[in-house]
């Protein structure tokens, strides 16, 4: 089947930056136009308030898919949640993105037919799995498979209502935590 190109905004820890590019060589500008941030193009040292609109207006506003690489530590990133969070929400400037998760083989629980460990994994994706907003799937070097799980992500995004009752995170969390609790 032919999938209809889409703007996939990448959401990822920059330790696994590797496989943003990966993930946008698999995927071809023919398929997917690319609006992730790249490292370097927001200043850290702006305050809070100012980064979540920079990326909420320069990067996630055009895009209609966000993919989040889930890594070891990407459950700990503040940008991480926030990203997830804008993807979600729709406002009147904002429409809402459909959402999926990539375990990348990095994690000890890759490839376990998706018995993957919900406290390893961003909470805000955890907390929207059994309502079907989410779907996380393992890291595949397939593009059709990612064209087809992008798209059924796309043709979800409007029917169903996705839970952003969590607080955002304010900072990231620590290196020394190994997993988030209810």
């Amino acid at each position: 089947m032919d999938y209809p190109r889409h703007k996939i905004f990448i959401s990822f820890h920059h330790l696994d930056e590797a496989y943003k590019i990966e993930l946008e060589k698999l995927l071809g500008s023919d398929y997917a136009i690319s609006r992730s941030v790249q490292l370097g193009d927001i200043d850290p040292n702006n305050n809070t308030e100012y980064i979540r609109q920079l990326i909420r207006d320069k990067n996630l506003r055009d895009s209609s898919v966000t993919v989040v690489l889930i890594g070891k530590n990407t459950w700990k990133r503040k940008h991480v949640d926030w990203e997830i969070y804008s993807s979600m929400r729709k406002t009147k400037y904002n429409p809402r993105s459909g959402v999926i998760g990539i375990i990348l083989p990095t994690r000890d629980d890759y490839g376990q037919n998706k018995a993957f460990n919900k406290y390893s994994i961003p909470p805000r994706l955890a907390d929207n799995l059994d309502n079907g907003f989410v779907k996380i799937y393992d890291w595949s070097t397939n593009p059709l498979f990612y064209q087809k799980i992008i798209h059924e992500a796309y043709e979800r995004k409007d029917k169903i209502d996705p839970n952003l009752s969590r607080p955002m995170f304010g900072k990231n969390r620590s290196d020394d935590e190994t997993r988030w609790y209810d």
